[in-house]
């Protein structure tokens, strides 16, 4: 069983940034992939930025490209999200999630990340 805890969401102006952090209580194979996911009030969950953790390999979604960066700690334990030029679109809660790389079995609870114009 993995255990997920996020941090960092908040309130930001427009442009602004914000650096999101998950912590998993443990690195199995059955983890090996690390992503965060967005949901706003009426709208799908949106698979925002994924990280396979033994070889680093990233991805985004294109809504996001160039403004975020995905990123582990040295240890593997940790998977952030630094977000820039923070738009008022990019209002929702965010999870973390991990699992194998074909599907994600653990999700955190989430932190709101509000971007006001």
């Amino acid at each position: 069983q993995v255990q997920l805890v996020e941090s960092g969401g908040g309130s930001v102006q427009a442009g602004g940034s914000l650096i999101l952090s998950c912590v998993a209580s443990v690195y199995t194979s059955s983890s090996n992939c690390m992503g965060w996911f967005r949901q706003a009030p009426g709208k799908e969950r949106e698979g925002v930025a994924s990280i396979v953790r033994r070889s680093g390999d990233t991805s985004y979604a294109s809504s996001v490209k160039g403004r975020f960066t995905i990123s582990q700690d040295h240890a593997r334990t940790t998977v952030y999200l630094q977000m820039n030029g923070l738009k008022p679109e990019d209002t929702a809660m965010y999870h973390c999630a991990a699992g194998g790389c074909s599907g994600y079995n653990y999700w955190g609870q989430g932190t709101q990340v509000t971007v006001s114009s």
